[in-house]
């Protein structure tokens, strides 16, 4: 697969890059290195991060000025302008085992996250909701939960176990957004070899998803045909997002995590965010009502 599409937005090298987060408002991308316990943006050509004391992995918007951001042990509002946090909900805060994972905001103004544990035990990950006021764990038993985003035109948000290879998709109540019926098998990726990590939706409803070792963000229709395959210079993609002015660029990040040093001194865009333009078009990212 060649990479002529892809660009390389920032180039720096992430351990874990995760959690693409395209505010709307600000016209400016966020993203997270979890194992570098970072955040990270770009405004113009200046590259930015701020430094925590846990890792951090997914967040949404609040505002112009705020985010709202998963760690391993809490959710809490972060001010963009003074770097200042505060604390909305714990998170498996009595877990020292465990961190946050995958997340993002659903189109009631909740917010969705996965936690898992440090070093990927079965069964120790779940998928929780924080809305209004309330953090409830909705699956459990989980391992890697990845690829948590939700459908434009139906109440349905979909979410993957990675190490399973199957994309479940679950029925939302339309007034609540809370799950009103149980998640069912949607996408079996096992038969083409791919291996689900992060995912969103775009405009028309199709799930663009990251795949990770295939170097690739495939694309799939509401029924689940694969429509697209976009490489990246990057083996370990991690999570997509749609961003821009006209929401048509296809931010992605990567992870240099797990790759011999050879090949990242062969290869040094591994762990880099990139950016396909022209695709799409995706939707604004719904803000976090708090």
């Amino acid at each position: 697969m060649s990479h002529e599409r892809a660009e390389i937005y920032d180039d720096r090298p992430c351990a874990l890059g995760e959690g693409p987060l395209w505010h709307p408002e600000r016209d400016q991308l966020f993203w997270f290195d979890i194992v570098k316990m970072r955040l990270c943006t770009r405004e113009a050509d200046t590259a930015h991060h701020w430094q925590f004391d846990e890792p951090v992995s997914a967040a949404g918007w609040v505002d112009h000025a705020t985010l709202f951001v998963a760690s391993a042990t809490r959710l809490f509002r972060f001010d963009l302008g003074t770097g200042e946090a505060e604390d909305v909900s714990p998170l498996e805060a009595q877990r020292t085992d465990t961190r946050s994972n995958d997340g993002r905001a659903d189109p009631w103004g909740g917010f969705w996250i996965s936690s898992m544990g440090l070093r990927a035990e079965a069964g120790a990950g779940a998928i929780y909701r924080y809305y209004r006021g309330e953090l409830r764990q909705l699956h459990g038993g989980l391992t890697i939960p990845n690829a948590i985003a939700f459908a434009p035109m139906r109440p349905l948000a979909y979410f993957t176990d990675t190490l399973t290879n199957i994309v479940q998709r679950q029925a939302l109540d339309p007034e609540t957004g809370w799950p009103s019926e149980d998640p069912v098998p949607w996408l079996d990726l096992g038969p083409l070899d791919l291996v689900p990590d992060g995912a969103v939706t775009d405009a028309a409803g199709n799930l663009w998803i990251a795949h990770w070792g295939a170097g690739c963000v495939g694309a799939y229709d509401p029924d689940g045909a694969q429509i697209g395959k976009h490489p990246l210079p990057g083996r370990h993609a991690t999570c997509p997002a749609f961003g821009g002015p006209d929401e048509t660029t296809l931010y992605c990040t990567s992870a240099s995590e797990g790759i011999a040093e050879p090949i990242l001194e062969a290869q040094p865009e591994n762990g880099m965010t990139f950016a396909l333009p022209g695709l799409g078009p995706g939707r604004p990212e719904p803000r976090v009502l708090l």
